[in-house]
């Protein structure tokens, strides 16, 4: 049985550890999942595996017996290892039949290049129909089922893949874990390093947590799901607290708050100030700076108005007064001109349209009509249509407009 074993596998970037002391196995017909959080080292570990690691490789890597540190890429995946890495990899110019063809070109899949075809095919119907469409052309689903077909071209024993759902949508997602599973079914085995956590706990027999470039804990598929650091970590539950009812944690939660609207009684929600709260602000009752306001207004224009030096400085109430007095005369002038202004206003083009039907006989009367409503501006809006230039293509390539 071609089973894949990997005993205390590090690699290393230069002085800095990528992973240490890794252990796991995979057997065709099943499918294990590895969870981590970003730079936790499952790329680096299927890269190892796969003989693309740029950095130094440690450890002891067999399949079926044999063992693969001393092999090359291209051994490697002759002993029966694709991988699919995280960004597809495949060949954007060349058709999806082109692409589908290098993955047969391995040894070991030239026998059967036919059959692994009509089982790639069966898998991904889609790769059917677009099999002369160039693959740069394709949707990012598409591509991955191109990617996924080449690796399973060359005849593997285990498949391994990168990030596969990375940048698909859900339905896409959906889709994809779905075709993995037919994998499964065909007798491949997969090593599957996925961020969907959820769904590749779906459809995964079993899993291994890498945390810190290490392996923290192994088990099924279904007790990884039912862990709850995993729930915690990767599937958005939270069971680092007990659940309460609703009104207890709001009302524990309000009891340890301290209220930051407290100096702020005008903007609390329902509240409504009194008068008393609004005499408080002004030290004085608001009747009295009401009738403190209309005694200034009167003696004030009834008074002419002096220029003094020696003044006294006036008393908070009075100084209060005057301002609401002076905002009253703004508000009050301004009304007025606006009254003025409404009386007065005639438009240009109604002023036109009567001087049409009723010239003056005078030169004076146009005079007077014209000092009347010259100080109206004339607006006129004109609203231009949008050209369309519309070209055509020539057989020799360039373009004239028609």
């Amino acid at each position: 049985m071609s089973s894949l074993t990997v005993q205390n596998l590090s690699v290393a970037y230069g002085s800095h550890p990528a992973l240490n002391d890794v252990n796991l196995a995979v057997a065709p017909g099943e499918i294990v999942v590895i969870l981590g959080a970003n730079g936790a080292g499952k790329s680096s570990l299927l890269r190892a595996i796969g003989g693309i690691c740029e950095g130094k490789v440690g450890g002891q890597r067999t399949l079926g017996g044999q063992s693969l540190n001393t092999l090359s890429a291209d051994l490697i995946l002759e002993s029966g290892i694709a991988i699919v890495p995280e960004g597809r990899g495949i060949f954007g110019d060349l058709t999806v039949a082109e692409n589908l063809s290098l993955g047969g070109s391995a040894k070991r899949a030239r026998a059967a290049e036919e059959e692994n075809l009509r089982r790639v095919l069966e898998l991904f119907p889609k790769l059917q129909e677009r099999q002369n469409q160039v693959a740069r052309t394709m949707s990012g689903g598409e591509q991955q089922m191109v990617a996924i077909g080449r690796a399973m071209m060359s005849n593997p024993t285990i498949l391994m893949l990168d990030e596969p759902s990375l940048g698909l949508s859900p339905l896409l997602s959906k889709e994809l874990f779905a075709a993995l599973k037919k994998v499964r079914e065909i007798g491949l085995g997969v090593l599957l390093v996925e961020q969907n956590a959820k769904q590749s706990l779906a459809i995964a027999d079993r899993g291994y947590l890498l945390e810190n470039t290490r392996i923290t804990h192994e088990a099924t598929a279904s007790d990884l799901a039912q862990d709850p650091r995993v729930q915690s970590a990767y599937l958005g539950g939270d069971t680092s607290k007990p659940k309460t009812v609703a009104a207890e944690p709001v009302a524990e939660e309000a009891a340890q708050k301290p209220d930051t609207k407290a100096h702020l009684p005008f903007i609390r929600p329902g509240y409504h100030p009194s008068r008393a709260s609004a005499d408080s602000l002004i030290s004085g009752s608001i009747d009295d700076l009401v009738t403190n306001a209309a005694d200034v207004s009167t003696k004030e224009s009834s008074t002419p108005s002096t220029t003094t030096t020696s003044a006294p400085s006036p008393a908070p109430a009075p100084r209060a007064s005057s301002e609401i007095e002076r905002v009253v005369t703004d508000i009050e002038q301004a009304a007025r001109q606006a009254s003025e202004r409404v009386r007065t206003y005639k438009p240009r083009a109604l002023v036109s349209s009567i001087r049409a039907n009723n010239s003056p006989s005078t030169p004076a009367e146009r005079t007077e009509q014209n000092r009347e409503h010259s100080e109206e501006p004339v607006v006129i809006e004109v609203y231009r249509a949008p050209r369309v230039d519309v070209y055509k293509r020539r057989p020799s390539g360039s373009f004239e407009r028609d």
